[in-house]
């Protein structure tokens, strides 16, 4: 027997549930279909990190804040009390998530689902009918293809360690890798970061990066640039790690964090006329998949904006309007990034590699807002800001390095989203004293420079 539906959800993340609940209040009938557990990736296991981090692991980062002012910074903290708060915090939510469906009268149906065509979905021996279907179906963790490949892990099992290795050997020195490993080391690993490429974290400043891993490095971590893995072996103590160079790792755990990929396989695409690429779901600029009554949010759309969870949340907000009856393309604001490591860094807008290649209409500047503001932030003395300006000295794009770098991205992809000019910033009054009031404070002088007049040709 089909069973027919306004909307169908394949995926319960944030790229799906956000509108799920508003189609359901507007009236339409909604099933949400989900092979995992209930809330997706993010909410069961790629926000872990920053949960941990920004729940107990602030304990660290405040330690390390005031450590250049005497403070002790021998607190005891291990990895049992950070698991134990993890599973406390997400254990309960798809619990939660499967109660809010539930009153709301949103049907959810466990299963791995099929596309037979435009309108139809084979669940198990079920077949869904919708008018219309949202594929929100995520990434997964890539998985090297090297001798001893079984022995890698992903970050998913790497936050279900009962106990925390001794060392551990990361592969990729990406945003995972960072955030991890300055995590771990807080806690008293030792870690090795291997990293084919010449560069860790890019996407974010690289002078930023380079401070990061300098701080890394004197906190105990080890780089390694130009490598690339090739095989993992079993040893008497753990594993060792070689690579093409003949470098050799002796490690305790290995993480394969060498990116993500898109979850497309097995979903039928081919069955309703979708087609994919190295970076995921092709999708017209309206979010459609097949250009007619079936989209594709979050992080399986293959898309230059950064994948991340609030990007897929306005993504499944603005395909709730298409659906209700909105019909303008889909148009991006300014998109913040966070990498929460300890320190953090943050990133909105025109990076600083774009300003220096387009010298003629970007200039940076750097603000050393650690040194200027020390009182507002706390004798974090290395914190700064890169600043990038257009010509009218209008602020385009931001770089953080601090710890108040999430927050402090948050304001400034405001003023940067509104288009607000020097002016309009100095005729507010923040509170005082603040980082959000010492970062504009810090960065008016440079808003409210005279323009370079227009000089005529001869």
């Amino acid at each position: 027997m089909t069973q027919e539906y306004d909307v169908a959800f394949i995926g319960s993340g944030h790229a799906n549930w956000h509108a799920a609940v508003t189609l359901k209040q507007a009236g339409k009938s909604v099933v949400i279909i989900e092979k995992d557990l209930l809330g997706g990736t993010c909410t069961n296991y790629g926000c872990d990190a920053k949960i941990l981090l920004d729940g107990p692991a602030e304990l660290l980062a405040r330690l390390r804040r005031y450590s250049t002012v005497g403070v002790d910074t021998t607190a005891h903290v291990d990895w049992q009390q950070f698991m134990a708060y993890k599973h406390q915090v997400i254990d309960p939510l798809p619990t939660q998530m499967a109660g809010m469906f539930d009153q709301l009268g949103i049907d959810v149906i466990q299963g791995s689902a099929i596309l037979m065509g435009d309108h139809l979905i084979q669940v198990g021996k079920q077949v869904i009918q919708a008018t219309n279907i949202v594929l929100g179906t995520g990434q997964r963790s890539k998985r090297l293809g090297i001798v001893g490949k079984e022995f890698l892990h992903d970050s998913r099992e790497f936050l279900d360690l009962p106990e925390l290795p001794q060392h551990i050997t990361f592969i990729g020195a990406g945003i995972i890798t960072l955030e991890f490993a300055s995590f771990v080391m807080a806690l008293g690993s030792q870690v090795t970061i291997l990293e084919h490429g010449d560069r860790a974290a890019r996407g974010f400043d690289a002078q930023h990066v380079g401070k990061l891993i300098t701080q890394m490095e004197n906190d105990g971590a080890t780089f390694y640039f130009g490598e690339t893995a090739l095989a993992v072996d079993v040893t008497t103590d753990g594993y060792q790690v070689t690579t093409t160079s003949g470098l050799s790792v002796d490690t305790n755990y290995v993480v394969d964090a060498t990116g993500r990929e898109a979850n497309v396989t097995h979903l039928g695409l081919e069955n309703a006329g979708i087609h994919t690429n190295h970076f995921g779901i092709v999708v017209d600029d309206h979010l459609r998949a097949n250009g007619a009554n079936i989209y594709a949010s979050g992080d399986v759309v293959a898309k230059l904006q950064p994948k991340l969870t609030p990007t897929a949340t306005f993504e499944s907000n603005y395909i709730a309007g298409q659906i209700l009856g909105d019909t303008a393309p889909i148009s991006y604001p300014a998109i913040p990034s966070v990498l929460f490591a300890l320190p953090r860094l943050a990133q909105v807008g025109v990076t600083t590699d774009q300003a220096a290649a387009h010298p003629s209409d970007y200039h940076t500047q750097t603000i050393p807002f650690g040194q200027l503001l020390a009182f507002e932030y706390q004798n974090e003395t290395t914190a700064e800001l890169t600043a990038v300006l257009n010509t009218h000295n209008q602020l385009v794009g931001a770089a953080i390095y601090g710890l108040d770098a999430p927050d402090l991205i948050n304001v400034l992809t405001l003023i940067i989203d509104q288009q607000l000019t020097g002016t309009a910033l100095s005729r507010l009054i923040m509170a005082f004293p603040t980082p959000t009031q010492g970062i504009i404070d810090a960065l008016l002088p440079a808003m409210l420079a005279p323009q370079a007049a227009d000089t005529p040709a001869d």
